[in-house]
């Protein structure tokens, strides 16, 4: 299949976004029907905290169009832990809890890190050895949101490549940006909207974020992003998510479907 860019936000309910993206008459129980219809992709972080019944899933999965996808965020008891290695059962628990009635629409499942958490090759290498590349027949694809500085190194790409696992490229004030390709897919958290632009960035920012999306997608490397390693990654081309998420929350709709109608605009080849 040909590689894809998906783009969307964190969640669809937030009570800004009754004034910012959804129109003033429209019910709650459909607003999932709506956002999925005018984005890409929706991450799930509700998961983080605690387990949906595998109905949940199927219920998301039937409301929305084909080609849609939910990234997850997986389960902080897996993740928030001195000892990374011990996490099996949480992991077990967390990948047999449902998440694959959304068949085709599961996204990457996302493993966010504490950002006080430091990386230890060993334990850390151990915990990756326990994802499962598949469940009941559905593949899983994982992304690593690590967010210590400690994690800018060699040994832990060599890692991530080893176990093909991505890891998320934060562009945040907060966290440290790692833009380097550790997997056959791309997974981008944009984390600085501003409240004061309708469209949460400028024009500039926007065109910048939907040029490297393609780039990625097509195989390449978008320039001026910090990498660890500075040779490049095969080019090959790499499914690519791009999220909106933090920042000024109330404009991270409006920033998605700027970014949706530039890819739209933007010559093939």
């Amino acid at each position: 299949m040909d590689a894809r860019i998906f783009v969307g936000i964190g969640g669809w309910s937030f009570e800004p976004w009754r004034q910012t993206f959804y129109p003033a008459d429209l019910p709650a129980r459909r607003e999932l029907e709506y956002a999925s219809r005018r984005l890409s992709a929706i991450e799930i972080n509700s998961t983080y905290y605690s387990s949906q019944a595998p109905a949940t899933f199927a219920k998301w999965r039937d409301a929305t169009p084909e080609g849609f996808v939910f990234p997850l965020k997986a389960s902080r008891f897996a993740t928030n832990r001195r000892v990374l290695a011990e996490a099996g059962e949480s992991v077990q628990r967390f990948v047999e809890g449902g998440i694959t009635e959304l068949g085709p629409k599961l996204g990457p499942i996302v493993w966010q890190f504490a950002p006080t958490k430091r990386f230890d090759a060993a334990d850390f290498g151990a915990f990756l050895a326990l994802l499962p590349r598949a469940h009941a027949g559905v593949a899983l694809r994982h992304a690593l949101d690590v967010r210590h500085p400690s994690f800018a190194c060699a040994e832990y790409l060599a890692l991530a490549r080893a176990h093909g696992m991505a890891t998320v490229f934060t562009e945040s004030d907060d966290y440290p940006p790692i833009a380097d390709l550790t997997a056959d897919f791309v997974y981008a958290r944009i984390m600085r909207t501003q409240s004061a632009l309708v469209q949460g960035c400028t024009p500039e920012q926007l065109d910048g974020i939907a040029a490297s999306a393609r780039a990625w997608r097509d195989g390449g490397a978008p320039s001026g992003l910090p990498r660890v390693d500075a040779a490049p990654a095969p080019a090959v081309p790499r499914d690519t998510f791009v999220f909106f998420i933090s920042g000024a929350k109330e404009r991270a709709p409006a920033a998605a479907q700027a970014v949706i109608e530039r890819l739209r605009q933007m010559p093939a080849g």
